[in-house]
């Protein structure tokens, strides 16, 4: 029997990089045996790899003085059956991958451009989330423009919030620029940083120290879900340290919740698939506030990380599913959605 043959797209010009190249070094370990797999990787300048210098990338976790000589050709519909964009951020998971490898015909593990390009974009998601009536901490939507020619404006426009507030870029991943704000000067400097990082800015109130809950989906238009996972760490908050730095966070699975919660959650992440037309993959956050029972839709990541101690692959190991198996359920489920 002749194995699917895979594109493995990895690297992508986000601050996440680094993150895509170790994903992809997993996937390539675990899926040798499945499939016929040829790693491609994409330069932080934005240019291909050749397929020899994608391989050294990969062993040696950087692009770091290897040539760009690879062409669109290497993406040929006739040399692959599926891609798996192991890609995360701006210009990987936010659609515009998703639109290249559709024009291009060629099948790939994800969702599609919609459900990529609404899941990467914290703004429009939470205004589908809102439009579904899916529980969401409340939040202000700042423009850089207005940021920049009306501070004291915006800053009065803020006043509905309650300090400790969260200020995020609306299009980066993995926690990249965002701050915690606990006054007004902390809150100005959270400004200033995410107005350099993107024109639109998520300005969320706080909550004080909430329960960190993921549930992994697994499927197309009849998707699986996971367990529910927790995330504790002693840092502030969740930032970008905390989360790539070995040791600085612990994985619970599945989560020390009552039931009824964990249902909850596991419900809530269905609509939130559903919401915003995702396939294939996602993995969906909530903060769980305790003292009042409540719990709130944080955001759904649609091409979340994928090494092998990265929380999806072991949300779906709780279940039962191993590394290896999951990944040939996404070719499968890439196959079978296009």
């Amino acid at each position: 029997m002749t194995k699917a043959r895979v594109l493995l797209l990895c690297g992508g010009q986000s601050g996440e990089h680094e993150v895509s190249i170790a994903s992809a070094r997993s996937v390539l370990k675990a899926a040798g045996e499945q499939f016929s797999v040829s790693p491609v990787v994409i330069s932080k300048s934005g240019k291909l790899l050749s397929l020899e210098d994608s391989q050294k990338a990969l062993g040696q976790g950087s692009t770091e003085n290897l040539s760009s000589s690879g062409t669109l050709q290497t993406l040929s519909n006739d040399a692959y059956d599926v891609v798996f964009p192991l890609l995360h951020g701006p210009n990987g998971e936010d659609g515009s991958i998703q639109g290249m490898l559709k024009l291009m015909g060629l099948k790939f593990v994800g969702s599609d451009i919609l459900g990529s390009a609404v899941g990467m974009d914290k703004l429009m998601m939470k205004s589908v989330f809102a439009a579904h009536d899916l529980p969401q901490i409340p939040y202000k939507r700042v423009l850089r423009s207005e940021w920049l020619s009306s501070p004291e404006k915006v800053l009065a426009s803020l006043e509905v919030l309650t300090f400790p507030l969260f200020v995020k870029p609306a299009n980066l991943g993995s926690s990249v620029g965002i701050s915690k704000a606990r006054n007004e000067k902390e809150l100005v400097e959270a400004l200033n940083l995410a107005a350099q990082l993107d024109r639109r800015i998520i300005v969320e109130q706080g909550l004080e120290h909430p329960r960190e809950l993921e549930v992994g989906v697994l499927g197309n238009d009849f998707p699986e879900l996971s367990p529910v996972g927790e995330i504790s760490f002693a840092s502030d908050f969740y930032d970008y340290e905390t989360k790539y730095t070995e040791g600085r966070a612990d994985l619970v699975i599945p989560a020390s919740i009552d039931a009824s919660i964990a249902k909850e959650c596991q419900e809530l992440a269905l609509k939130a698939f559903a919401a915003i037309d995702g396939a294939g993959l996602a993995r969906v956050d909530f903060f769980f506030d305790e003292p009042s029972g409540k719990l709130y839709l944080n955001e759904i990541n649609t091409m979340p990380g994928f090494t092998t101690t990265s929380m999806y692959p072991k949300l779906w190991e709780a279940a039962g599913v191993s590394y290896g198996e999951l990944i040939v359920k996404l070719v499968n489920l890439a196959l079978e959605a296009r």
